[in-house]
């Protein structure tokens, strides 16, 4: 039985302050939790403020990005040896919005993934179609390219998590639905068979993430193949998100 995640991506938003306040309801929050994962990925500058905030708490914390080197003359970076230091156990890799206004390739992700496993950390790695790929039907390819591509050279994928986001529904308000997103979870599923075997390929949590909300979910999280979620917009609010878990919680 896989474990569920929900993990919200603060993106660019809140000071540290307001990290700080947003951590500490929703640690509270989820304190009666008996099962899943609930994991916080605020921005760098309030990375050290939460995880001492979310300490000995049901939360764990996530970076939204990293640099493939451990260290050296790269500046304005942050490696995964920085990351694992200040208490980060997953870090988002590949997001839509990094392969978009950064232009990271395939071949960046990859090099990230195996960074973050060989610094302990636990990589959130995103794949995801545009409007455009899906309308021309090339779904399949774009995101079995990702997810080989992003695993290349990988040898196990226990501490791997995938994260199913469809850019055209990131933060359009535009929800694939349960029957769209279980059909790609399921094909990501079966690369990942070809690729790791089936216990690995079982195992392995495929998270969906596209205007995921507290009213959304419960249909999302009831498909076979969708293990949790990775919330943009709706983690910034404590009852939103507070209401995802909660709908995820009762179906898993």
């Amino acid at each position: 039985m896989r474990t569920w995640i929900v993990a919200g991506n603060w993106k660019m938003n809140n000071t540290i302050a307001e990290a700080v306040a947003l951590a500490n309801a929703i640690k509270y929050g989820v304190a009666s939790l008996k099962k899943g994962e609930v994991i916080l990925a605020p921005p760098f500058t309030s990375l050290h403020s939460v995880a001492q905030t979310i300490k000995h708490s049901r939360v764990a914390l996530a970076a939204q990005n990293m640099f493939y080197e451990d260290k050296g003359a790269f500046t304005g970076e942050v490696s995964p040896v920085m990351l694992k230091d200040i208490g980060c156990a997953y870090v988002i890799i590949g997001h839509s919005e990094r392969r978009k206004y950064f232009h990271e390739k395939d071949a960046d992700v990859n090099l990230k993934v195996q960074k973050a496993l060989a610094a302990g950390l636990k990589p959130i790695m995103c794949v995801g179609e545009t409007d455009e790929e899906r309308e021309k039907n090339v779904t399949r390819a774009v995101v079995g390219r990702q997810v080989k591509e992003g695993l290349r050279g990988v040898e196990k994928i226990n501490n791997v998590v995938i994260a199913y986001e469809p850019v055209w529904a990131i933060g359009t308000g535009k929800v694939a639905t349960p029957a769209q997103a279980q059909e790609v979870h399921f094909f990501i599923r079966a690369i990942l068979k070809d690729l790791f075997g089936d216990g690995a390929a079982g195992n392995t949590r495929i998270l969906y993430g596209g205007s995921v909300t507290a009213d959304n979910i419960s249909e999302l999280i009831a498909m076979e193949d969708i293990d949790g979620a990775l919330v943009g917009g709706a983690s910034l609010k404590t009852d939103g998100f507070l209401g995802i878990i909660k709908n995820i919680a009762e179906k898993k």
